[in-house]
């Protein structure tokens, strides 16, 4: 486990991304996609969760949650809808799409990628990388609870101005002339988008907000996250946390709870749980090992803390887990 919670949060909760379309639009055009539930078992099996996202590489166009206000996007700027909202791409406000067509999902899960889509007649006016991130919702991703319902970013905001061009650019490189890897290269690229959307997000947070991003903002909590993320196994008290936060026990226990919304000990005991499952999923390790790992002296403890949280015992979620995830590689690098 590393020291930055943010980063490892999303290598423990197994965030994985693949770019799957390059819509181009002619107006008028729309582009209706349903929810991520009902496409995950297609384009990421094996994942919980799923989370479309949409980069315009070329042009502008408006995208949102069906049924509410859209935003207006221009080249350089990517939305994603982490809760899976179904949601709407078009060319004008107030045009809808129909019943959203599942098929063109299973055919790009093997053709070459990305894979073109054409809507509307006549030329292009708008291109948009699309995609999908996947990663694990249970037992515990504290991430994806504190992401609003739409998350937006703009490469023309902020002092890394450029940083999403770029994705974009090699998108498009690899569309024109793909190459050995290339895949490879675009999911790395988008987990590491996602990463620097989530940054922006976290950096415009407004003073008072709570939910576990505000605790990443606030020096001391974001200490006491850090020690526990860095060190989940070791034997936590609420002093020798405090210390490594640098507050008094009372003052720690008041402001952990007031912004990450749960007391330091059940955070860590959620959080355990989560490491756990990625590891009965991802190795071949014994449970008695993992158990120490995560901080319990016996495998017997350690079996009936995971059950409590997860509703099955650890080896029967192994069985259930352990199959390959497609597009499964490392976390994104901090």
């Amino acid at each position: 486990m590393g020291a930055d919670p943010l980063a490892d949060v999303l290598t423990t909760v197994r965030l994985t991304g693949s770019v799957f379309f390059r819509v181009e639009g002619a107006p008028p055009w729309v582009a209706e996609a349903p929810a991520s539930r009902a496409i995950a078992a297609q384009v990421m099996p094996g994942a919980d969760h799923v989370i479309e996202f949409h980069a315009v590489a070329r042009g502008r166009c408006l995208a949102g949650i069906v049924g509410e206000q859209p935003v207006a996007l221009e080249a350089g700027d990517v939305i994603c809808f982490p809760h899976g909202d179904p949601h709407v791409l078009s060319s004008a406000a107030g045009l809808r799409g129909g019943a959203p067509d599942l098929a063109p999902y299973a055919v790009a899960r093997s053709a070459p990628r990305p894979f073109l889509v054409r809507v509307g007649a006549g030329p292009s006016e708008t291109e948009v990388v699309c995609g999908f991130f996947g990663c694990d919702a249970r037992p515990f991703n504290p991430l994806l609870a504190a992401l609003p319902r739409v998350l937006r970013a703009s490469d023309r905001d902020g002092p890394r101005r450029g940083w999403l061009t770029r994705f974009l650019e090699v998108a498009e490189a690899e569309a024109r002339t793909p190459g050995p890897g290339g895949e490879g290269v675009l999911s790395r690229l988008a987990e590491l988008m996602f990463l620097e959307m989530v940054r922006r997000h976290l950096e415009t947070l407004p003073p008072g907000r709570a939910g576990w991003l505000a605790g990443l903002s606030d020096p001391h909590v974001s200490r006491a996250l850090a020690a526990l993320h860095a060190r989940p196994g070791d034997p936590w008290s609420l002093e020798r946390l405090a210390r490594a936060a640098g507050l008094a026990r009372s003052s720690l226990a008041e402001r952990f709870a007031a912004l990450v919304g749960e007391p330091p000990m059940q955070y860590l005991a959620r959080w355990r749980m989560q490491v756990a499952a990625g590891l009965l999923a991802t190795t071949r390790e014994g449970v008695a090992s993992i158990a120490g790992q995560v901080g319990y002296a016996s495998e017997a403890a350690f079996n009936r803390a995971f059950k409590k949280c997860v509703g099955e015992p650890p080896a029967t979620w192994r069985r259930r887990r352990a199959a390959p995830r497609a597009d499964v590689r490392p976390g994104p690098a901090a």
